[in-house]
């Protein structure tokens, strides 16, 4: 059988770009699955609803445990995403979330406390990619106390080539070539860990399990509690669920594969649009997949180097422009896969709903105005606790506070109060004064012209 043009040109560049050869082998093996026409579709019919996983509150941990299994965890955070979608060109980790500090600059704080109180090393690493590495490390050098036996900070997320739809070849883009490349998902994680050399520096340096998840949720600190019953239940990897609610119709959800009776996991990339109804129920898929994921890090080894790196995991075939700001730029493939999608690859992977306080996803500035806000208190351990009984809802009109830069000057004083607020809806251009409070439901409408609403403003619903 010969191999495709399109194969042969991308694994060239890609070596002349010097990515590591697991990586290359990874991208080989998904280009074929594209080649033969896989679309990554997970449909209905083929899979049955996770209906009662384990929740964590039900569980008993004794001290000693969660102590013990806590000492042997490493922390592991993805940080290669940029604000894009929120007009950024950096680390989205490094935007100010209270009193001027940032995601990272919290993330350590968590990390710190944790040490302090149980005594665990806990070293704290970050999946970069090559346009967060700098600015992220630059950030983390104020704490010179943060490594941990010789260990790296960070580890590099590998780039592959877009693909044109047309023909399959690498994508050439001369306006800027940076755009002909793309992270291959989060599910590359585990190529890059075993890549980098870091999996087995963990495993060296006496660590058993990684508590893994994204940089802007600052719900996913350090538990010596999930530490110890995810070493007490012999698992080799575990996924944090968390109950669904109309917030979080579009986050990824488990589910039990007819065929073999595996856990996997669907994300919307991976649902037919006339299945998107049951993706979308609460009460057919009642728990949602919050990206904090547990594994144990010798099988995690066993696993990659058994398979020569390929875990195996379902291609996410997405379809964008290679520039994605033109859209008249032309279509190309980006073949990604998800981290937690490897909870089909480990034979007795499983799961355990958390409380919804272990998932405060940062997406758009309205979950940034939020977070800033007075809703939320910061704990002692580092995390971010809801200050009511249920989070206000946010909906700032996108014309006007998408990107920071507009977001940032309509609050020139930061995030009003929302401790009393159900909702806040702003339609229009509308800057807030200093001292502005928020209560019940309150929507200011659009006027058709700037407005600014005075300092020590009560909006009331």
């Amino acid at each position: 059988m010969t191999t495709a043009p399109g194969l042969i040109a991308a694994q060239a560049k890609m070596a002349a770009a010097g990515v590591d050869q697991t990586a290359i082998d990874v991208f080989s093996h998904y280009f074929g699955e594209l080649e033969a026409g896989a679309t990554g579709l997970i449909r209905e019919d083929t899979i049955e609803p996770l209906l009662d996983p384990p929740f964590l509150e039900g569980v008993e941990v004794s001290d000693e445990q969660a102590r013990e299994a806590l000492a042997r965890t490493a922390i592991i955070r993805l940080n290669g995403g940029l604000g894009t979608s929120m007009g950024m060109d950096k680390a989205k980790s490094l935007l100010p979330v209270r009193d001027g500090r940032s995601f990272l600059d919290l993330i350590v704080a968590q990390v710190q406390q944790a040490r302090e109180a149980t005594g665990a090393p806990l070293p704290l690493v970050l999946m970069n990619s090559f346009r967060t590495q700098e600015d992220s490390l630059e950030a983390l050098a104020p704490y010179p106390d943060l490594q941990v036996d010789g260990l790296p900070l960070d580890f590099l997320q590998n780039a592959e080539p877009k693909l044109l739809v047309d023909g399959l070849m690498p994508a050439e883009w001369p306006a800027d070539p940076t755009l002909e490349w793309c992270p291959p998902g989060h599910g590359d994680i585990y190529t890059a860990l075993l890549g980098s050399g870091i999996l087995k520096a963990l495993l060296d340096a006496g660590f058993r399990y990684a508590s893994t998840g994204n940089s802007d949720n600052l719900g996913a600190v350090p538990s010596a509690r999930i530490a110890g019953w995810f070493a007490a239940s012999g698992a080799p990897y575990a996924a944090e669920l968390c109950r669904r609610t109309a917030a979080d119709r579009k986050g990824g959800h488990l589910a039990i594969r007819k065929a073999d009776g595996r856990l996997i996991l669907r994300d919307t990339a991976q649902t037919a649009p006339e299945e998107m109804h049951y993706f979308t129920d609460g009460h057919h898929h009642p728990f949602f997949h919050t990206n904090n994921l547990w594994f144990d890090l010798e099988k995690l080894y066993a696993a990659l180097t058994e398979r020569g790196a390929v875990l195996g995991l379902p291609l996410i075939r997405n379809v964008k422009n290679v520039d994605p700001t033109d859209s008249s730029s032309p279509e190309v493939f980006q073949i990604e896969t998800a981290m937690g999608a490897a909870i089909e690859v480990f034979e007795g992977a499983t799961s355990i709903v958390v409380g919804r306080d272990r998932f405060l996803p940062v997406k758009t500035t309205n979950d940034l105005l939020l977070l800033r806000s007075d809703a939320y208190d910061l704990g002692e351990d580092g995390g971010l606790r809801l200050a009511v009984g249920a989070a206000p809802l946010v909906d700032l009109d996108s014309k006007h506070y998408k990107t920071m830069q507009k977001f940032e000057a309509r609050f020139p004083h930061g995030a009003p109060s929302l401790r009393q607020a159900t909702s806040l809806t702003v339609k229009g251009d509308w800057t807030f004064g200093a001292g502005v409070v928020v209560r019940g439901d309150v929507t200011l409408e659009d006027t058709g012209k700037a407005e600014t609403i005075p300092d020590g403003t009560v909006l009331e619903g």
